[in-house]
């Protein structure tokens, strides 16, 4: 039986206290889930009209929250008891306290998660969540340049059917409370400095660097699809022959090495200026990003999926357009197919690295080996072809004058003196030639089977 818990709320229909229950889960350490279409007894519900809903639910959680909430939250559909019912992901805000716009931040406005109910905060807790609000959040940093351009943004807008207008701006939560672009609007820019490098090595460390790509200096939605891109191509498919079938696989998940790659470029702290980096070695790929858990999260969570964006304004347009799935979803998908193990999670920054796939290293030493014994096979039967070449002209030679010096058979063959004493000898131990007479004076008589 379905029941609620500190992290997950029924409704069996749209209320009025949708904000109240809201804020309460922006407010809690590990954010939360809301259906509308469940009832108190945990049974899926039907809904009168569903896409309304959800577009009223949108609407008054962009409308009604402060601060803002986009990018914090996402509405999706799920299938419960055969019945579409409406969940509501909620992650957890960095600009606590979250409130009720008509109230303020006041105990009336703001709430908290206690158990499975929203409660409303002190005074005291409100004080204190603002004393530690994050105040170097990209949304609040100002852009190093204020002449920018944003026509690639537009067009990957476009791409999904959906046409920024004259305030996207401001709808984007592009611009600082003053009114000037503010880091975010910088890093989606046509042109910035931001350097986004991928790093391709011939070996297993840093030592020799084959390829290097510059991805950067223009929109970050550019940069981050460009490396998809160049994975994609670098991530090479193999076959592996099972006794009931012929499989192909990747050298990495497809999908955890996508996730992987948003993740970093969502959640990274750009507020030092400090870019995620994609580096390619023999047996493995790492992709580093700076910045380390947010406050408030563990490992755990961390792992759990619980969210906290670093970013929610990223979040939010790379929601948009389609390149993230929903809240919280992309380390439990990485975790589908790579350990805890393949996690680094360092002061400053998270490294996450991925093992080439055993089979396809198996695979390239067998070809390797392969190669090598082709190589050797070849040289072999050269190194053949020219000895039974050169005993062959070395006959001629002697049929044809019985009497010549060895010092003719070096000037008329051009192999050394000692090349000419291996190769009499030879022809003398297999009973091809035999020498009549003294070395001076002597001569060579062939026998007849030569």
């Amino acid at each position: 039986m379905r029941k609620e818990t500190n992290r997950i709320e029924f409704k069996q229909q749209l209320t009025e206290d949708l904000e109240k229950e809201s804020a309460a889960f922006l407010n809690y350490p590990e954010g939360g889930i809301m259906y509308i279409g469940i009832n108190k007894e945990g049974s899926a519900v039907d809904i009168a009209n569903i896409d309304g809903d959800i577009l009223k639910i949108k609407d008054r959680l962009k409308n009604n929250i402060l601060p803002s909430c986009l990018g914090l939250f996402d509405v999706c559909v799920e299938k419960i008891d055969g019945k579409n019912v409406i969940k509501i992901i909620f992650a957890s805000g960095t600009e606590k306290p979250y409130y009720l716009k008509k109230y303020g931040m006041s105990e009336k406005g703001c709430y908290m998660r206690v158990g499975t109910a929203a409660e409303p905060m002190s005074n005291r807790i409100i004080e204190e969540l603002f004393a530690k609000r994050t105040r170097n959040s990209i949304g609040r940093i100002k852009s190093p340049r204020q002449d920018l351009s944003f026509e690639q943004l537009k067009i990957y807008y476009e791409a999904q059917g959906k046409i920024l207008n004259q305030q996207f701006h401001k709808n984007l939560e592009l611009l600082t409370e003053e009114g000037k672009y503010n880091y975010v609007a910088y890093l989606l820019a046509d042109i910035n400095v931001v350097s986004i490098k991928l790093a391709k090595y011939a070996g297993t460390n840093r030592h020799e660097l084959i390829e290097n790509y510059e991805f950067g200096n223009c929109s970050l939605i550019k940069a981050a699809k460009s490396v998809l891109d160049r994975l994609d191509v670098e991530n090479s498919t193999f076959t592996k022959i099972t006794h009931k079938e012929r499989l192909e696989r990747k050298m990495w998940n497809t999908v955890a090495l996508r996730e992987a790659v948003i993740n970093a470029m969502v959640h990274n702290d750009y507020s030092y200026e400090a870019f995620p980096k994609f580096e390619i070695f023999e047996d493995r790929i790492e992709i580093t990003s700076y910045g380390c858990l947010p406050q408030g999260i563990d490992e755990d969570n961390f792992f759990e999926g619980i969210s906290i964006p670093r970013n929610k304004e990223l979040m939010r347009i790379f929601r948009d357009l389609e390149m993230v799935e929903y809240l919280g979803s992309g380390i439990p998908r990485i975790l589908q197919t790579y350990g805890r193990e393949c996690f680094i999670l360092k002061e400053s920054y998270i490294r996450m690295i991925f093992p080439v796939e055993k089979d396809y290293l198996e695979q390239i030493a067998l070809q390797q080996e392969d190669v090598g014994e082709k190589v050797t096979d070849t040289v072999e039967k050269t190194v053949e072809k020219t000895v039974e070449k050169t005993v062959e002209k070395i006959l001629e030679i002697i049929k044809d004058n019985p009497r010549i010096t060895s010092a003719k058979l070096v000037e008329m063959t051009g192999l050394t003196r000692r090349g000419i004493e291996y190769n009499l000898s030879r022809l003398k131990a297999n009973g091809l030639i035999e020498r009549i007479g003294p070395d001076k004076g002597g001569y060579w008589r062939v026998i007849n089977n030569a």
